[in-house]
């Protein structure tokens, strides 16, 4: 009798869709893919900051552990701060995975720092309409900096930047020094024919192909790169770090920071003086928060901050004992010699306008406060022994010169203080001092 395996067909048939699937998708795969060899792609768009060095140095250690081919970064930035750039730097020279920095989209520019990252690549491009340069040092918002601490920065970043270009020949290193010393900036073509750059792409797939076979040195190892075909996986910024950074972004600005400190002292010290729910106080300490964050990015000298400080302790001390003025004056000074040294020495500052008008803006809410609180000190008080006084009260029992009267409806013990012999009941009396249980009145003279 012939036996019939009714179980061994279908999964006989189940192996060989399976094995049917696996070769249709190892044929699909790119040829980078089935040789192991992929790429993580970042994106980068704004200021220098923080995010963007904790963006890259874990962007380096995944890529190590996953042994990828390289990393590229796609770089969009005006610029940034010296430190934090230097930071940046370091950690990629020190990478044991080649970068490529990818200055794009068309548009895009790699300004100031954004030089010093893009030479700091093992390899770099530029996409059509990009630009690289201008890296002289120049504190926020524009200004020049004082000409002993520009001649510094500048010959600092001079040398720094011709250590990044040496690897690219002489032009490459005469460019970069003039783009520090004398603010050069190069379109994408003028940087490759001068070797500031290895290519100039329109996309990835097409830089992937431009750079397949370049030779990069990695931690003093010659070695190329193997591009061709190989797979490219996108690697975003966390939604912490995206977060983090659109905030950054917002306030690493010098008047912005010192905007934070004011309304963060200011919310802090209405809330002292006029309690009411915690909001404004509450507010105030997380703008404290935010500001003091924005001045440690910004590298702000913190006895400039102290100053500042000083200034709303004076100001609070006006409102708690006036003085007509004199602890404003000097709070006034005092904050505005505070904002003034708060970014001396650095590539940061605020304009003269700014802390005028923050100064300005300070005085006049304290003026505010002060002017409520030596109002609410001159009212008289609503509640208490002292609220009786200069009130009048109803005379329910003759005074002769003691009685009882009504006041704010209670019934007090009286005593006459007048010349009048007897008050009667239903007269009018008004207080003028009160002694323990005992009122002291004087006639005035009404009645109901």
């Amino acid at each position: 009798m012939t036996r019939i395996a009714v179980g061994r067909a279908p999964k006989s048939i189940g192996l060989v869709i399976i094995l049917a699937v696996l070769s249709v998708l190892l044929l699909a795969a790119p040829s980078g893919a089935q040789n192991g060899q992929s790429v993580y792609v970042l994106t980068f768009d704004g200021p220098v900051n923080p995010i963007l060095s904790s963006y890259i140095e874990r962007a380096i250690a995944q890529a190590d552990a996953d042994g990828v081919e390289a990393i590229i970064l796609r770089l969009d930035t005006p610029g940034g701060q010296v430190d934090l750039t230097q930071d940046i730097v370091k950690a990629m020279r020190a990478s044991p995975v080649p970068i490529i920095v990818y200055v794009w989209p068309t548009g895009a520019m790699a300004g100031s720092a954004g030089t010093f990252i893009t030479l700091a690549g093992h390899a770099a491009a530029m996409v059509e309409g990009s630009t690289i340069g201008a890296a002289s040092p120049v504190a926020e918002g524009g200004q020049e900096l004082g000409d002993t601490i520009q001649q510094k920065i500048t010959n600092i970043l001079a040398a720094d930047i011709e250590n990044l270009a040496r690897r690219r020949g002489d032009k490459a290193v005469e460019w970069a020094r003039s783009a520090v010393t004398a603010a050069q900036a190069a379109t994408a073509q003028e940087a490759l024919a001068l070797g500031v750059v290895d290519a100039v792409a329109e996309n990835v797939d097409e830089l992937l192909l431009k750079l397949d076979g370049f030779e990069v040195e990695v931690n003093g190892e010659l070695r190329p790169l193997a591009l061709a075909g190989a797979a490219v996986v996108d690697l975003p910024m966390t939604s912490p770090e995206n977060t983090l950074n659109t905030l950054i972004n917002a306030i690493a600005v010098p008047g912005i920071a010192v905007l934070l400190i004011v309304l963060g002292v200011q919310g802090i010290i209405s809330e002292f003086s006029q309690p009411g729910g915690y909001m404004a106080g509450t507010a105030g300490f997380v703008a404290l928060l935010l500001g003091m964050y924005a001045l440690g990015i910004l590298n702000a000298n913190w006895v400039g901050l102290g100053f500042m400080l000083l200034s709303f302790v004076l100001f609070f001390l006006e409102i708690k004992a006036p003085t007509h003025g004199a602890l404003t004056v000097a709070g006034v000074v005092t904050f505005i010699f505070g904002a003034f040294v708060l970014f001396s020495g650095t590539e940061a500052g605020v304009p003269w306008p700014a802390i005028i008008g923050l100064a300005a803006t300070t005085l006049l809410f304290f003026s505010f406060v002060v002017a409520k609180a030596v109002g609410a000190q001159r009212r008289k008080p609503v509640w208490g022994a002292e609220s009786l006084i200069g009130q009048q009260a109803l005379v329910r029992t003759e005074l002769s010169p003691s009685g009882t009267v009504v006041v704010q409806g209670e019934r007090w013990q009286a005593e006459l203080q007048d010349d009048s012999t007897t008050v009667q009941p239903g007269a009018r009396v008004v207080v003028i001092e009160r002694r323990g249980f005992k009122l002291l009145v004087r006639s005035d003279g009404s009645s109901t």
